[in-house]
């Protein structure tokens, strides 16, 4: 695997948002200001905005805060006696890929959150794009001794739980969409994506991934093809901390109680529930009016006084009833 670690350490010499002068980066590493300039193109290709000022060097546009495995292990202990069970992946293909090539190796409850994904997805294979240090990229590896058939709705619960973390440290009003991201002002905040390895009757190898908006700059539009917000500003090792707290005890809850234990909460949360919605599955597209999920985590559809359960598809607003802002 190429070596990456000077790369890396030159965005943490830049990470306070200052300017660095090109001499005296290369004075620090050790190399030619081209070979300087060489790191600057790369990092920039994983989504960071740098200017060049001549006579004050190089700046990233914004300060960031890096992922850091002793801030969040402080922060966790707050919370819980167990193991962290936690790794930092600065660069990455996909956290969730790096947890299901790994399942033979791992306890329940192992989680990873990477900087830069490379190749990170979203659900039905879509590409999720994911800048160094803007966002939270994040997954969690859990067994589930029941089998496929108990992770049914499990994507609604890690929305609940992640909505509520998001709530908690925000102090803003985020919402849960049927049935994987969350919303805030109508507008996607974070996605979801549970991912499954196992066969019927047999034990199953659930990884759960997330990526959130935190600071997103200038997202490519070919990826980013929604209407979309960012959460602001908010201390990442702390949010890291919280999520693997409240989604370690969800899973216990979950194993045990299963979505029945959710549904309350998910009703409270639901940002679609007594709006006018469409469905779409596959080339079909149904109207009516959303009433919540049933205890299989079907959307509830009211259609002429009558209500019905689907499985699949993806909801919006009807066009008629969209915000303006």
């Amino acid at each position: 695997m190429r070596d990456l670690s000077n790369p890396l350490k030159l965005i943490t010499l830049l990470s306070d948002g200052e300017f660095h002068s090109g001499e005296e980066l290369a004075i620090e590493f050790g190399i030619t200001r081209a070979g300087i300039n060489k790191y600057i193109k790369l990092i920039k290709q994983w989504g960071l905005e740098i200017t060049s000022t001549q006579g004050k060097g190089y700046q990233l546009a914004y300060p960031i805060d890096l992922l850091m495995i002793d801030k969040i292990e402080q922060y966790y202990r707050t919370f819980s006696h167990s193991a962290l069970d936690f790794e930092i992946l600065p660069v990455i293909d996909s956290t969730n890929q790096y947890l299901l090539d790994k399942i033979g190796e791992l306890q329940s409850g192992f989680a990873c959150a990477a900087e830069y994904q490379q190749a990170g997805r979203g659900r039905r294979g879509r590409q999720w794009f994911s800048p160094f240090g803007s966002n939270l990229y994040f997954s969690m590896y859990w067994r589930l001794e029941q089998g496929p058939a108990a992770a049914m709705g499990l994507s609604l619960v890690i929305g609940i739980v992640i909505a509520n973390v998001l709530r908690q440290l925000s102090g803003q009003e985020i919402k849960v969409k049927w049935p994987n991201d969350l919303y805030l002002n109508d507008k996607k905040l974070a996605g979801i994506l549970v991912e499954l390895a196992g066969k019927t009757g047999d034990v199953a190898h659930v990884v759960m991934g997330s990526g959130i908006n935190l600071m997103m700059h200038n997202p490519d539009h070919d990826i980013v093809n929604q209407a979309w917000a960012n959460l602001g500003y908010i201390d990442r090792n702390l949010l890291v901390a919280n999520l693997l707290n409240q989604l370690r005890e969800a899973m216990c809850c979950f194993e045990q109680q299963g979505l029945h234990a959710f549904i309350d909460e998910w009703m409270l949360l639901d940002n679609f529930v007594g709006r006018p919605v469409k469905l779409l599955i596959g080339d079909k597209i149904i109207k009516g009016i959303a009433r919540g999920i049933n205890d299989q985590g079907a959307l509830l559809l009211e259609q002429d006084g009558h209500i019905t359960p689907y499985i699949g598809g993806e909801i919006s607003l009807r066009a008629d009833h969209v915000s303006k802002d």
